[in-house]
């Protein structure tokens, strides 16, 4: 690829991902970095759960990007009577005009480009794992056979991090799957303000289609195309291996509150993360500011913290984010 090409790639990007942002924060107000990582867990073929209390706009946000990249989005409420047929499909019976019955397999709305788990927490481990399977595999097997989901295919994943009565807390190696964990906050007052602004009076904001799905599939390719040196390679397994209380390198926080540190979907989230962050921010390569961008996102859902964490009220941000300010590059 010649040096042009590149450039006019990396321009595109950088294009393409401003646009979206720009087009998804006419609805959505505030929370920026969420938007810019929900965008770059697409873009990393990455999935994302999203925790925030009911109201913020965590389920406005994947509706609204969806719009905005012109792809096929679906919704699931997850309930404890939620079963994985209903995810993924079943097979019904049909009868054709000689009176002969068959089996015909009915597509569940996973089969979408974009697909929102609603309080996934809510729903019994069955039916949890039957999404996670398809996020992990690209591919559903059901009625006898095994078919594959339409690219791009991504996961949009809610929790309610206040109300826990009834729910199944995803177990750690379920929640290691997820490519970022995000966070949204409760909106300020002059963005509270904007928010009342905006939903109520007769008409919401409309959202333009800014991209097609080729353009989303393009930008994956490209993202995957940015070199990392070995030396900001080191930094991420470095920084990975500090999370881990019984490592040589791990660091005094982790030997302190951390019960397993980070698996090696871990240092893949950051090094992936980090080519889409070094696109957005005009470089061809990966810095080791871009490790350090996506870190608290990328690890901190992979963190098993121990009892004294817990009551010392140390969360697994506080722990990364001590790690980041003592590992040297």
């Amino acid at each position: 690829m010649t040096t042009a090409t590149l450039d006019s790639r990396i321009q595109q990007f950088q294009d393409n991902f401003r646009t979206v942002r720009e087009e998804v924060g006419r609805v959505i107000v505030g929370n920026q970095e969420v938007i810019a990582g929900v965008m770059t867990c697409l873009l990393a073929r990455g999935h994302v759960l999203l925790e925030g209390i009911p109201g913020v706009g965590k389920t406005k946000l994947v509706q609204t990007l969806a719009d905005a990249l012109h792809l096929k989005f679906s919704r699931i409420q997850f309930t404890p009577d939620l079963m994985p047929g209903d995810i993924v499909g079943t097979s019904i019976v049909r009868e054709d005009e000689s009176g002969r019955k068959r089996f015909e397999f009915q597509p569940g709305p996973v089969f979408a480009n974009l697909v929102l788990a609603d309080e996934i927490n809510r729903a019994t481990p069955k039916t949890q794992s039957a999404l996670l399977e398809a996020m992990q595999e690209n591919s559903v097997s059901a009625g006898g056979a095994t078919r594959p989901l339409e690219q791009p295919f991504f996961v949009l994943a809610t929790m309610n991090p206040l109300e826990m009565e009834g729910t199944y807390p995803l177990p750690e190696a379920q929640l290691d799957r997820f490519f970022f964990k995000l966070r949204m906050g409760f909106p300020g007052v002059d963005e509270l303000h904007e928010v009342v602004d905006r939903t109520t009076r007769s008409q919401d904001p409309a959202v333009q289609r800014v991209l097609r799905q080729g353009d989303v599939l393009e930008m994956r390719e490209t993202a995957r195309e940015v070199p990392v040196a070995r030396a900001v390679q080191d930094y991420a397994v470095r920084l990975t291996l500090a999370t881990h209380p019984e490592s040589d390198t791990g660091h005094d926080m982790a030997r302190r509150y951390v019960r397993f540190g980070a698996s090696p979907r871990g240092t893949q989230a950051l090094i992936l993360g980090a080519k889409v962050n070094a696109l957005v921010n005009g470089r061809v390569h990966v810095a080791i500011e871009d490790i350090r961008a996506v870190a608290l996102p990328a690890l901190r859902h992979r963190l098993m913290l121990n009892f004294e964490a817990e009551a010392g009220r140390v969360g697994a941000d506080d722990i990364i984010a001590r790690i980041l300010e003592d590992l040297r590059a």
